[in-house]
């Protein structure tokens, strides 16, 4: 599959959209961090009409504070285990889980061991520094607070939690494993329908996915009109799905090109 520069995305498709789904690391961040550009672009998406949720491998204490503070409609986090979504008329969160707290513990005890046996087969990995903030899943730090390694690596790392009976997925900075059948798209569908009454496999063509890595993957073939930024080039022999097109700029820049385009195309002739 060829990935296309964003400019030749049509004006029609950019102004369909209802919806903008984006993961969070090197997709609205830059370097590991969220730049002015990006966090304004949110805000832009959603006063014009656009819901707007990021979709993360971020723990839930990150994610309680993005649906309080962030200008998104929602958050999806730890790859799928849950949303939460922040009524402000009510001033309550509303938290929905693919598990149970009950299963929730169990699976964390059992990854917990998984984990110390891969930080001792794979020297330079970490528990992630996000971790104490988790519920659901285990993140192996492979990139972001240690001296990278290879993503052939990462992807050995996957590979072994794979072969435990877990689900394992590559995003830009860590492995991230979980027991479950939950994942990204099926939340990201789960909010969508509940909150909004967004039907995403049949409105998946007004919905739009931004993001920037392997983990990404299942989105872009659930969505038709992907956007990956720049920065997903290394990762490209590693996916079995890419996006359709590629912005110029990388990570939150990128993001913010993507949005420019987005709000352009919906402006009167």
């Amino acid at each position: 599959m060829t990935l296309l520069p964003l400019q030749h995305c049509p004006a029609s498709t950019l102004s369909s959209f209802i919806a903008v789904l984006t993961d969070i690391d090197d997709t609205l961040t830059l370097h590991g961090r969220l730049p002015p550009q990006a966090f304004a672009a949110l805000d832009r998406l959603r006063r014009a009409g656009l819901k707007v949720v990021p979709v993360t491998g971020r723990p839930a204490g990150w994610c309680d504070h993005i649906a309080r503070q962030w200008p998104v409609d929602g958050v999806v986090g730890e790859n799928g285990a849950f949303y939460f979504r922040y009524d402000e008329g009510q001033r309550k969160m509303a938290r929905v889980y693919a598990q149970s707290a009950e299963e929730r513990r169990h699976n964390g005890e059992r990854l917990r061991v998984i984990a110390r046996r891969v930080l001792a087969e794979f020297p330079g990995t970490a528990i992630a520094a996000d971790q104490a903030y988790r519920e659901t899943d285990v993140a192996i730090d492979y990139c972001e607070d240690v001296p990278p390694l290879p993503l052939a690596e990462a992807q050995k790392i996957a590979d072994f939690f794979a072969a435990e009976g877990a689900k394992a997925k590559v995003s830009s900075i860590h492995v991230n494993a979980w027991f479950g059948a939950h994942d990204k798209l099926a939340m990201s569908g789960r909010l969508l329908r509940e909150a909004f009454e967004i039907e995403s496999e049949i409105d998946s063509a007004k919905i739009a996915y931004a993001g920037d890595s392997p983990n990404d993957a299942p989105m872009f073939q659930a969505f038709e009109n992907g956007f990956g930024m720049a920065n997903l080039k290394p990762f490209v022999k590693l996916m079995a799905h890419l996006p359709k097109y590629l912005t110029a700029a990388e990570g939150g820049l990128g993001f913010a090109e993507l949005t420019e385009a987005i709000l352009a195309a919906r402006r009167p002739a």
